[in-house]
């Protein structure tokens, strides 16, 4: 399990400069997914409170199929995690909600393009948007994970480690998610030799 169940109160839409857009469970050419993508937040619900406050939001990116789906064992991979210090609505006249475009990024941990290895089949990329749990509105400072596999957690009880576990320890509660999937058809060269998720 990636994270527990929630109840989604906003979209999270991700596209890269690539053209390349997360569409829940599209699958993308790792190779055009090298820069960080841009990412935003659209609240489909009227009554939502989180489109009327200034809330500040963290964007985390996972890989739960670190090396593969079959063999997970340095399952969880931090792939990216930024924070905003709030999110600037944008009336919607096609719809009556708003948009939250994501302003003033500060990365916790830099973007790590998903790169799998060959052989390994399709991994998922998991996106979260996730607010404060005590609701303040404060700007964010989560931590930094101490590395990227497990997200930085000690997983010798042989449980897997991630964003769930991360989270928690942050005080941050789920608001939006999406994914992709990406499968590496040649070998992509990643920024640290021999390093491949």
């Amino acid at each position: 399990t990636v994270i527990d169940d929630f109840f989604p109160a906003l979209e999270l839409h991700a596209s890269w400069p690539s053209k390349q857009q997360a569409s829940l469970g599209n699958t993308l050419n790792p190779e055009k997914l090298q820069d960080a993508p841009s990412v935003s937040l659209h609240d489909t619900s009227e009554s939502s409170k989180l489109c009327s406050s200034r809330v500040s939001y963290v964007i985390a990116l996972t890989d739960p199929d670190a090396p593969s789906r079959d063999d997970p064992k340095w399952s969880e991979m931090c792939h990216w995690i930024v924070t905003g210090v709030s999110a600037s609505a944008i009336a919607n006249r096609k719809a009556r909600c708003s948009s939250r475009a994501l302003g003033d990024l500060t990365e916790v941990m830099p973007y790590k393009a998903p790169g799998p290895p060959e052989k390994t089949g399709k991994h998922r990329y998991v996106f979260f948007a996730f607010v404060p749990e005590n609701g303040t509105t404060e700007r964010l400072h989560p931590s930094k994970p101490a590395d990227r596999q497990h997200w930085g957690y000690n997983t010798d009880d042989g449980e897997t480690k991630g964003v769930r576990d991360w989270a928690k320890d942050n005080g941050l509660v789920p608001v939006a998610a999406n994914f992709i999937y990406a499968k590496n058809k040649k070998t992509v060269k990643a920024p640290v030799e021999g390093w491949y998720w």
